[in-house]
């Protein structure tokens, strides 16, 4: 698991939740994909199998059983705190947490406990993390080929359906994708925009990325200044330019206070970095092939 928060093939996947209707729906597309999935956990279906993959009472007991690199959460709200400690003291380095309404506490004690004991977290409140041509976890149309298929652009999206239409107007546009990392959407997230965004720069997979972002917060600003100093391109789209200040819009992070975490605060920073900020989300294709220096394809 040394690329996280870039998936790949190699990486042990076991899913928290396995059994339940979205465990199941998601696990079934993982594994149609190719994605590493070793196992579950559920403790009231202990030592059963489920999509013909073991199911075990804890994470500790799957660890102890065989190795584990990622671990995706599919539970509740109220217990994601217990599951995610699960994981991070048996010795699991890389978590990715779907789940959106988590108390705030809680996270608090579940970066801590990362933060002393080495793991990594991606979300909460996150559509995961897809490869296109290996593997996917999370809630992503991974499974997709319309929608993804291998490239070198990487995309890094507070929004999964954002990243999803983005992903899919690449696709269309000929580009593909290196890897997609769904940051979340909470105001508080184990792996931030800029922690991305120095993940796909050491790449060697991608040639480019693009960032998608929304008003509140600053991790666009925050990430602005890592841009500045790379060499492959970036182009970005802020979703939220017709937003009233003072208002929350959609994610938990979308809330602006006089200019902080405006639109317009987004793209200054940005566009003094150096990237490309385009105004909706079908200009990126095009802002790519200019920024790349790369002829025009026809799209499908």
């Amino acid at each position: 698991m040394t690329a996280f928060p870039i998936l790949r093939r190699t990486d042990r996947v076991l899913v928290q939740g396995i059994t339940g209707a979205q465990g199941t729906f998601w696990t079934e597309r993982m594994l149609s994909v190719g994605t590493n999935v070793v196992g579950g956990v559920n403790p009231k279906r202990a030592g059963r199998k489920h999509l013909d993959l073991p199911v075990f009472a804890s994470v500790r007991a799957a660890v102890a059983a065989m190795p584990i690199d990622i671990t995706v959460l599919f539970v509740p709200p109220a217990y994601v705190r217990d599951a995610a400690l699960d994981a991070i003291e048996a010795g699991v380095r890389g978590l990715v947490v779907l789940t959106e309404h988590v108390p705030i506490q809680d996270m608090l004690t579940v970066f801590a406990r990362a933060r002393v004991l080495g793991a990594r977290i991606v979300g909460p409140n996150t559509a995961g993390l897809v490869t296109p041509g290996e593997a996917f976890v999370g809630i992503m149309p991974g499974h997709n080929k319309n929608v993804f298929r291998p490239g070198r652009i990487g995309v890094i999206s507070r929004s999964g359906s954002l990243g999803t239409l983005i992903c899919l107007n690449l696709t269309r546009a000929g580009l593909g994708q290196s890897s997609f990392v769904g940051v979340g959407g909470d105001g508080m997230l184990g792996t931030t925009t800029e922690e991305a965004l120095r993940a796909l720069d050491r790449d060697p997979r991608t040639d480019a990325v693009v960032l998608v972002g929304e008003i509140g917060g600053a991790m666009e600003e925050d990430a602005a200044g890592y841009a500045a100093t790379m060499a492959k391109p970036v182009v970005a789209f802020i979703a939220g330019r017709a937003a009233p200040p003072g208002r929350r819009m959609g994610h938990a992070g979308a809330i602006v206070t006089g200019n902080a975490g405006s639109h317009a605060s987004k793209r200054e920073a940005l566009e003094r970095a150096g990237v490309t900020v385009v105004d909706t989300p079908h200009d990126i294709a095009a802002a790519l092939f200019a920024r790349l220096r790369l002829p025009v394809q026809d799209t499908v």
